[in-house]
């Protein structure tokens, strides 16, 4: 089985970024532990700041990941643009974030993911890729 993982805008900075929000845990450390937990899976990752370049790799990836669980940061709220790519691949899309978005800001209850997503994990911190992965095995 093949899971890539698609982390967007200053998902780079985790471990340092608002740790009272992200935690202190970089997502390097937590791919790891991922990949230790699930060693029969084939994990892909992947981490852009470009919105381009995230479309680019749902492109790459969608005709032939199992799943692809997708942190689209920031542009969550503001792309259309990732939100017709996931209609246009095969690969089903797991929404996730490690905040709850519906706790924060309101612009932030808004996604252009989740109406083409098979599903949304939010605000279980770095676990929410756990989740999103256990949701795929079930």
């Amino acid at each position: 089985m093949k899971i890539t993982i698609i982390n967007g805008p200053n998902l780079n900075l985790l471990g340092t970024r608002e740790p009272s929000v992200y935690g202190s845990q970089s997502f390097e450390d937590y791919f790891n532990t991922l990949e230790e937990k699930y060693p029969d899976i084939d994990f892909d990752y992947f981490q852009s700041n470009i919105e381009g370049e995230l479309i680019n790799k749902l492109h790459e990836v969608g005709f032939s990941s199992d799943a692809i669980l997708l942190n689209a940061g920031g542009y969550t709220h503001t792309s259309v643009g990732i939100g017709d790519a996931i209609k246009g691949i095969d690969s089903p899309v797991i929404e996730i974030h490690i905040s709850n978005t519906f706790a924060r800001e309101d612009f932030r209850h808004i996604s252009y993911i989740t109406p083409v997503a098979k599903g949304l994990i939010i605000g279980f911190g770095l676990d929410s890729y756990l989740l999103a992965v256990e949701s795929v095995l079930i």
